[in-house]
């Protein structure tokens, strides 16, 4: 997750949740246009584990759920249904949260914070709602290896797990049981306080407590996604993967980044984009992309093009772009080639003209036609006149020669 886009502290109270994608400076208030410009305890027995998408389901499954980040609290409710209209109607199924990493307090989830969400998840049943949770207070502290390290061995123990329990509890009794929980998301990375390289068994056996902590709350469906960095960063992400029995969704992070790079290199690179496809394959689990955009390389339609296509042909479970400068394409005016891309791509197809029911009408009773009556021609001017036919030389000195007569009747008619 690139610098800017870190959480701010917040104090007891104060919200601080992004809409479908974690931001680091949260963007202001945009006017109210269809395109804003926006410059950013002891451990429990394993529960049973919850449903897991197969590759079978994957094939059957709708389209990718899509949603963006636009702001966080119900600003960014507001702004979704702008961003479908300019998206000529599309519907943005994912509503994309974070929790504030700051204090337990937040991290345990607190209702006001996410009632608005709540609200929306449950005004349509095909709507998705992601919510990231961070694995540590003070997440973006800049805490040191020793002292991380220690944190997640007190995590594996279960420490922390009645923090887990309450989430789980304050969702279930806010109507969104089934919410998509992204878990500690880019350990692979140095950002966050929740990062696994310090001590990656210590990691994955605290991950495996949470889940099974949250799972043990009655009337749960929730899914976990274990969502890296794309690449090796710090440490490669597969080092981090706490077992199929505790992850139901492979997500991953992808920037366009490094500087130079192709779409390609993010394709085919360590613990790339085709290495999550195929692991995700070779587990059982659909993929996601809880976090994409432009970054490094600038306005770059080309890796827009490519992103989007890549997405149509894997399929995953739901995306979610970064939509603030410089990673997105509507709040952000930095990438008019881009956002050309994503808007045409994206944008709700018409939908086709039915043929026009009404049968073809009975055959018409033949009308015989009127006979015709010739009308009398038009007088001339000059009455009737007839031209002369004459020999060339007297045609030269009287030109035009005619006579003309008046018929005895036009005296009737003046």
């Amino acid at each position: 997750m690139p610098s800017r886009r870190s959480l701010t502290a917040l104090s007891i109270g104060t919200i601080s949740v992004a809409l479908f994608a974690a931001s680091g400076s949260v963007p202001g208030e945009a006017p109210e246009t269809d395109r804003p410009s926006v410059r950013s305890d002891a451990k429990p027995a394993t529960a049973p584990r919850a449903p897991t998408a197969t590759p079978e389901q994957d094939e059957t499954r709708p389209d990718t759920a899509i949603g963006a980040y636009l702001h966080y609290g119900p600003a960014g409710v507001q702004r979704a249904k702008r961003l479908s209209r300019w998206l000529g109607g599309t519907e943005l199924t994912v509503g994309h949260t974070y929790l504030p990493g700051d204090l337990w307090s937040n991290i345990e989830g607190r209702p006001e914070f996410l009632r608005p969400w709540a609200e929306w998840r449950r005004g349509a049943p095909e709507r998705m709602f992601v919510l990231n949770v961070p694995m540590l207070e003070g997440n973006e502290n800049r805490v040191s290896d020793r002292q991380v390290r220690s944190l997640l061995r007190s995590g594996a123990q279960g420490a922390f797990n009645s923090h887990y329990r309450q989430l789980a509890e304050n969702l279930v009794d806010l109507g969104v049981p089934d919410t998509v929980i992204v878990l500690g998301w880019e350990m692979n990375g140095i950002t966050y306080t929740h990062r696994c390289g310090p001590d990656p068994a210590a990691w994955k056996e605290y991950w495996r407590g949470i889940v099974a902590t949250m799972r043990s709350v009655p009337g749960q469906k929730f899914r976990f996604d274990f969502a890296p960095n794309r690449g090796p960063d710090a440490v490669p992400w597969t080092d981090c993967y706490p077992g199929d029995d505790v992850v139901d969704i492979i997500g991953m992070d992808s920037y366009d980044q490094p500087p130079g790079s192709s779409f390609d290199d993010q394709v085919r690179g360590p613990y790339g984009l085709q290495h999550q496809v195929d692991f995700a394959a070779a587990h059982g689990k659909p993929i996601s992309y809880p976090e994409w955009g432009l970054f490094r390389n600038g306005d770059n339609p080309e890796y827009m093009r490519r992103m989007l296509d890549w997405m149509a042909q894997h399929k995953p479970l739901y995306q979610t772009i970064t939509d603030y400068c410089p990673h997105g394409v509507w709040q952000c005016d930095e990438n008019p080639q881009s956002s050309e891309v994503f808007r045409k791509a994206l944008s709700a197809k018409p939908a086709p003209v039915p043929p026009d029911p009404t049968p073809d009408p009975p055959n018409p009773t033949p009308v015989p036609p009127k006979p015709t009556v010739p009308a009398w021609p038009e007088p001339n001017p000059d009455g009737w006149c007839v031209p002369w036919k004459v020999d060339e030389w007297t045609a030269r000195w009287v030109p035009g020669l005619r006579t003309c007569t008046s018929p005895f009747w036009s005296a009737y008619f003046k």
